[in-house]
């Protein structure tokens, strides 16, 4: 464990992000965020995502909030163990790894909470820690903390989560044979396929019992005992469902959590890989015509569907920064592209293992964004008017795929089947990029994104407001 003090005023908060990248990035906006309104936050990662990040960026070493503690933040910073030692291969070993944040984290943060608690000034009062955690209430009641739950996802799937008593008991989840009609009877949502649920509740899955699983069905039991969720969304998207979910506790929508219209805001670093700078390249390409290629920084994929996406791209002749991740198919195969795609695309294609995305994003060469859905990827490309071309692999990202492409109208499928065809991808590339059907998405998100600058970069727009009410009530 190693711990970095300093001492300003109160409120005083533990923040604690699930131990990924995905939910890394907006607990660190989250941290800036309170701190930029009077909070000390003691920012709590692993010791393994915090050696993950300073290897990947050596100028951060000991302390990622470094350089924003010298802008006047009171950001303090401590690492805990996750119960592995740092050099286990967590994503070869994935249920491994979740196991052991599901038994054994805890403890550690016990540990570390208490005494954090016994020493800091000012004292901490509040505990903030994401969702997906199962142990927040019993360390928080402990410790007599506040005790506030941050969702890092749509608040369609925290919803459809939370109330998925209801899933098992009309007969869609946790049956012999999963009903495959319509869902209507959720709070807050009018109505969803089976096929859009989280890839964990739809109708195909038999076993219900692995890792993953147990966790959600003691983390959405938990989250019901927070005295207040934080919600990186905005009312206004999702209004109806924020708002039964407000019915149920106390819930703010504080989105979208990423430094709004600062492409240069570098003092946190966040990044597990080593990041290429893409920007010389992307100087040499026409507006409007780069279509950013990224699967996120968790989800696994196959070399079969690499494969189709690579031949597609190859036929519909479209430029590209396509980022493979080094364990995109498993951290043992780091050659996951067909052989001699990259002299085939040459001049047209550049291919990186990771980059800075909002950088990549906020570029006049990018015109379009085929994409996981992951919800951080999501709401830059909308901040920063890039259409996207959807592909869920895993977990939220087929429920975040609804709200694109169905509800929110800023995206289309990059297949219709359960099949994907190189013939098909190149025609949706071509769909994405060019054309009425392009036209017609960059006039709908340019509408969507006004929603997010309203809510935030206007003083008295929801997120802005809800933010400020939150504050008030905890200062309190």
């Amino acid at each position: 464990m190693t711990l970095t003090t300093t001492k300003d005023s109160k409120p005083h908060a533990i923040l604690i992000p699930y131990p990924l990248q995905g939910h890394v990035i907006p607990a660190v906006h989250l941290a800036t965020k309170l701190a930029s309104n009077g909070f000390t936050i003691t920012f709590i990662n692993t010791e393994f995502i915090h050696h993950e990040i300073t290897k990947s960026n050596p100028n951060h070493q000991t302390d990622i909030f470094s350089e924003t503690r010298e802008s006047g933040l009171d950001i303090r910073y401590a690492t805990v163990s996750d119960g592995f030692p740092v050099g286990f291969d967590r994503s070869l070993n994935h249920d491994q790894f979740m196991e052991g944040v599901l038994h054994v984290l805890s403890a550690h943060v016990d540990e570390l909470v208490g005494k954090l608690v016994s020493s800091s000034e000012p004292k901490i009062s509040i505990m903030i820690a994401d969702t997906f955690f199962v142990w927040t209430s019993v360390i928080a009641n402990k410790y007599k903390l506040v005790n506030v739950s941050f969702w890092t996802e749509p608040a369609l799937v925290l919803n459809i989560y939370y109330h998925l008593e209801l899933l098992v008991s009309h007969g869609h989840f946790g049956s012999q044979e999963n009903r495959k009609d319509a869902i209507d009877y959720i709070p807050g949502i009018s109505t969803i396929i089976p096929d859009d649920l989280m890839s964990y509740l739809q109708p195909t899955i038999e076993d219900t019992s692995t890792v993953l699983h147990r966790i959600i069905y003691k983390a959405f039991k938990d989250v019901k005992h927070a005295d207040y969720i934080l919600i990186n969304s905005v009312q206004e998207l999702e209004n109806e469902t924020i708002s039964t979910l407000n019915r149920k506790q106390p819930t703010f929508a504080i989105g979208p959590l990423f430094p709004i219209g600062d492409t240069k805001n570098k003092e946190v670093s966040t990044s597990m890989w080593e990041q290429c700078d893409c920007t010389k390249w992307l100087d040499e390409k026409p507006r409007g015509s780069v279509l950013y290629i990224s699967f996120g920084s968790y989800a696994h994929t196959s070399k079969e569907i690499l494969h189709g996406i690579a031949n597609g791209l190859l036929e519909s002749e479209v430029n590209f920064i396509w980022v493979i991740r080094p364990d995109i198919v498993s951290s043992s195969d780091l050659n996951p592209l067909p052989d001699g795609f990259e002299e085939k695309s040459l001049g047209r294609g550049l291919v990186v293992t990771w980059c800075d995305q909002v950088s990549v994003l906020s570029h006049q060469s990018v015109g379009g964004f085929l994409t996981h859905c992951g919800w951080n990827s999501i709401l830059e490309s909308i901040w920063y008017l890039i259409p996207l071309l959807c592909f869920p692999l895993l977990t939220d990202q087929f429920t975040n795929r609804k709200l694109v492409v169905d509800d929110l109208k800023i995206g289309i499928n990059l297949c219709d089947g359960k099949v994907l065809t190189e013939v098909e991808v190149a025609k949706n590339i071509n769909r994405l990029m060019k054309g009425n059907s392009s036209d017609d998405l960059r006039a709908t998100i340019k509408r969507v994104k006004n929603v997010l600058a309203n809510a935030w970069v206007d003083e008295n727009g929801s997120s802005q407001r809800n933010f400020d009410e939150f504050v008030k009530i905890v200062q309190h």
